[in-house]
Order: C-alpha cells, then structure tokens, then sequence
C-alpha cells in the first residue's frame, strides 16, 4: 500500500472523553513522550447528513497542521482500510481500559504547604 494512502484511526483521552480521529500520518515526533498526528481527515461538509459529534471534531482540528498527543494519553492507533465517523465518546468509568499512573512530585497527602517548613510542620 502507498504511503499516500495509508489512513489510520487514533484513540486517545482529553479532558474526559475519548476522541477518536483519522490521519493520514502517524509517528512517534520530534517531542518526546508524544504521538505526532498530521492530515486529519474528515468527511465530507456536503453531505445531507451531519454528525454534530464530527463536525465538532473537524471544528476543533479545523486550523490544526500537527497535533501531538501524549503517549500516555493513546489508547489505541490502528491502520485502517477505510475511514469510519470520527467521533467524541465519554470516558466510560467501568471500562477495562485504565489509564497509566502519572508521575507526581508531590507524595500522597501532600499538598500545598504540607512539606517542611508549611503550616503543619512543628518550626
């Protein structure tokens, strides 16, 4: 198959819901820790039937040459041979699916001023 006519179809979380987009190109970036997503396609504006979830996409993604995405925030990037509806779903909280744990600087029951020197330490 041509690289012209590769077209993959890419998962990842924002915000709280699942996006899941079609592009053209996908690769691992030039920043690291992020999927590099380029040519969003999107179906057509003049068909009869519009899906407000897809044109809430295509609307978001309108300007947009490159998006990075994190790595941690992919939840799957398949090759796919045609493109499906891309579309926006909720965050399903009895999904399989778990999100990797994040990194913190700040252990568990530490928040702002609780280190040393904060209002609960004995200085």
């Amino acid at each position: 198959m041509a690289d012209a006519h590769r077209l993959y179809r890419v998962a990842f979380y924002n915000q709280g819901e699942v996006y899941e987009v079609y592009a053209r190109s996908v690769s691992q970036g030039g920043l690291f820790g992020f999927v590099e997503i380029e040519q969003l396609v999107f179906g057509e504006r003049t068909t009869l039937v519009i899906d407000p979830a897809e044109e809430k996409l295509a609307d978001e993604f309108a300007d947009v040459e490159r998006s990075y995405i994190p790595m941690h925030s992919v939840i799957r990037i398949d090759e796919v041979t045609r493109r499906g509806t891309a579309k926006i779903t909720p965050a399903d909280g009895d999904s399989k699916v778990r999100s990797f744990a994040l990194y913190s600087r700040q252990g568990q029951g530490r928040g702002k001023g609780d280190g040393p020197g904060g209002p609960g330490s004995s200085r």
